[in-house]
Parts: C-alpha cells; structure tokens; sequence
C-alpha cells in the first residue's frame, strides 16, 4: 500500500463519507464542526497543520488518515475508509501504513490513538491490531471526552496485521 500526501481534493471526496453528527464526530472529534461546510471541513481537517495521507486506487479515493508525536508516540488520527469498501481490511493496511510511516519519521516504537467509545467496530480493530486501553500521560486537559486512548508496540501491530490478514484472507501491505 502506497501513501500520497492529502489534498484539498481528497477532502472534498471525503465530505459525503461523513453524512451526519455521530459519524463526523466518531471520525473528527468532538470539536468537528456539523453540519460542515467545505470551508469547515477543510479547517477542521487540519491537513495544513497534520502530516495528512490518501489511499487511492485507479483514481478513487478509498482511505485517509493523519498521524503526529503525541505523548512520545506515534499518534494516528482522522484514520477513514470510504464507506462502500469498508470489510475490505483497507482500515488495517491504512493503519499500518500510517504507523510505519509516522513511527519512522518520528523515531518511536509506540503508536496511539484515540477511538470513539460509540464506534465499536474501529475499537475490535484496533484490539485485534494489539492496542490496548491506557491512562492518557499527559494532560489531562487534552483527554478527548468520550473516547478510550489505546496504545501498540509498533512490532505488535506488524506482527498481528500479518497474522490478522492471514487469518481474514486480505491483503498484506505491499
């Protein structure tokens, strides 16, 4: 799986991804503004500010995520599968992309996200991937409400993707 830096373009596509105020905010966060607009979407996005990439195939746009150093981690955010191939293990290629990328970028061994306590598929994912829930150590003022903070090794989440995709006839990364 190959990564392109994120474009306004991209986001764009992305905007019927996300047609109401449960499914923009399990993505975005709590302070993603809804109903958006291309302005606001593009704000809130923060791909300006967040090292942002794509996955497309034959020219469709089928996935996007963000990462940056959090708490001394690799910290993947904003991860998304376009809704018509969702099953298709694209959200743990995605993933594992990004984690590799950011990992290598920022020199660490840990990864992090934060999951929406009501989007319990990305969280069995990402429990099957080897997150699991911490205490945040950092501000707490910077705990985002309504989600669990889950951490990997990054060797955990390679090792489980490649027995995860195996397992689930998908794709390996390539």
């Amino acid at each position: 799986m190959i990564l392109f830096p994120a474009t306004k373009d991209h986001l764009q596509k992305m905007m019927g991804w996300f047609p109401d105020h449960q499914s923009c905010r399990e993505w975005g966060g709590p302070d993603f503004r809804f109903p958006f607009t291309e302005r606001s979407f593009f704000e809130d996005s923060r791909i300006e500010a967040l090292p942002s990439y794509a996955y497309s195939e034959n020219g469709v746009l089928l996935a996007f995520g963000q990462y940056y150093l959090r708490a001394g981690r690799c910290h993947v955010s904003r991860l998304a599968v376009a809704p018509s191939e969702q099953g298709r293990g694209l959200g743990a290629r995605t993933l594992a992309a990004l984690i590799e990328l950011g990992s290598s970028v920022l020199a660490v061994d840990q990864c992090s996200l934060f999951v929406s306590n009501t989007n319990e598929r990305a969280a069995r994912l990402y429990e099957r991937l080897g997150f699991e829930e911490v205490p945040y150590p950092g501000d707490p003022g910077l705990v985002i409400h309504g989600c669990r903070y889950l951490v990997a090794e990054v060797q955990t989440v390679r090792t489980r993707l490649s027995s995860y995709s195996k397992s689930n006839n998908r794709c390996n990364l390539s």
